[in-house]
């Protein structure tokens, strides 16, 4: 009788178990990987950080890395690519928004893994590119996997554990990377060297990973995802826009050349965006071909207002706080909405 007792107590814990295992993989969230490529799959010499290839170590070799990933999220991976992030085009660009956009039924949260060099850059685009109100998390690292201590297995893990987490919804593209949650907006690398590479400047972080919990104290105010108007979905190719950099004795020249093969630039320019009277002439000349020029700042911090002494032409946009490469990004994007010069110093203050 007591081993019938028994055999029945046995039984019923196991289907308990059973139960209880098929309900957390029902509550698990479903997170897409797309890997790029970068540093986080790069490959060298045992133990040095300095002397490696971006891009050799497949993702499905990569999550093998993280222990026990399948207890936070059910795992896809797609290979989109396997290069250095300089090596990134704007075609992939719009590949990687159409494959997000896609797959937008089919997961709950995504993340890309990418070369840090110019994270930054595929995070504004996505931001304001990807049509979606899920998580849509960027990571990297800045140690190849085959160094000492190497920081992406963390990186991604966070990455991971960042998209499947209900906080992050609808707060925009985001960046996972040494602990910190920085907006895709925002985010900057500021150090060619150490693992806490990224920052948002004066604007600090959105957050902090704590193993795999998120911590948010502020969002992107900036509209972004579903509230912006650019559309990655019907593109082929982005009008092209130049950045010419702005110094002491540089030849304004520059900006011809440049308006020759590109439909608008951006000027890298000192301070909060100034330059020299031959260049304001020059611009102005720009200005009556119809060549909008924005005026962002080589300066890491701080931002660009309009300015009647600078912005004498009237295709000349204040950059705001957007710094050259990404002034260069939002530009591209209001070009395929528009050429009106009004239009676009709105969307500068919009997005």
């Amino acid at each position: 009788m007591k081993i019938g007792i028994h055999l029945t107590a046995n039984r019923h814990r196991l289907r308990l178990a059973i139960f209880e295992k098929r309900k957390m993989k029902m509550l698990r969230k479903r997170v897409c990987v797309i890997a790029t490529g970068g540093t986080i799959a790069g490959s060298g010499i045992l133990g040095k950080s300095s002397v490696y290839r971006a891009g050799q170590i497949g993702v499905k070799e990569l999550m093998l890395t993280i222990p026990d990933i399948s207890s936070i999220a059910e795992v896809s991976a797609v290979q989109m690519l396997s290069v250095d992030s300089n090596e990134i085009t704007p075609e992939n660009w719009l590949e990687l928004a159409r494959i997000i956009n896609m797959k937008d039924s089919e997961a709950d949260g995504f993340v890309i893994t990418h070369g840090t060099d110019t994270l930054e850059e595929t995070a504004f685009f996505l931001n304001l590119t990807v049509h979606t109100e899920k998580p849509v998390v960027l990571t990297g690292a800045m140690r190849p996997a085959t160094a000492v201590s190497p920081d992406g297995p963390l990186n991604l893990y966070q990455a991971i554990s960042l998209a499947a987490s209900e906080e992050a919804a609808s707060k925009g593209v985001l960046v996972a990377f040494s602990e910190g949650i920085y907006s895709g907006r925002d985010v900057a690398k500021i150090n060619t060297v150490k693992v806490d590479s990224f920052s948002e400047n004066d604007f600090a972080c959105l957050g902090y990973m704590r193993d795999n919990a998120c911590y948010f104290f502020k969002a992107a105010l900036k509209k972004h995802t579903v509230n912006s108007i650019f559309d990655a979905s019907g593109l082929t190719a982005l009008p092209k826009v130049e950045v010419a950099y702005f110094s002491i004795g540089a030849d304004a020249s520059i900006l011809d050349g440049l308006a020759e093969n590109s439909e608008g630039i951006v000027v890298a320019g000192a301070g909060s965006g100034n330059f020299s009277e031959s260049w304001v002439e020059k611009v102005a000349k720009l200005s009556a071909r119809g060549v909008p020029v924005v005026r962002s700042s080589r300066s890491a911090s701080g931002f660009v207002t309009p300015n009647p002494f600078m912005d004498r032409a009237e295709n000349s946009i204040a950059g705001n706080t957007l710094p050259p490469q990404k002034a260069k990004i939002l530009l591209s994007l209001a070009l395929t909405k528009t050429s009106d010069y009004k239009c676009i110093k709105k969307w500068f203050n919009e997005y």
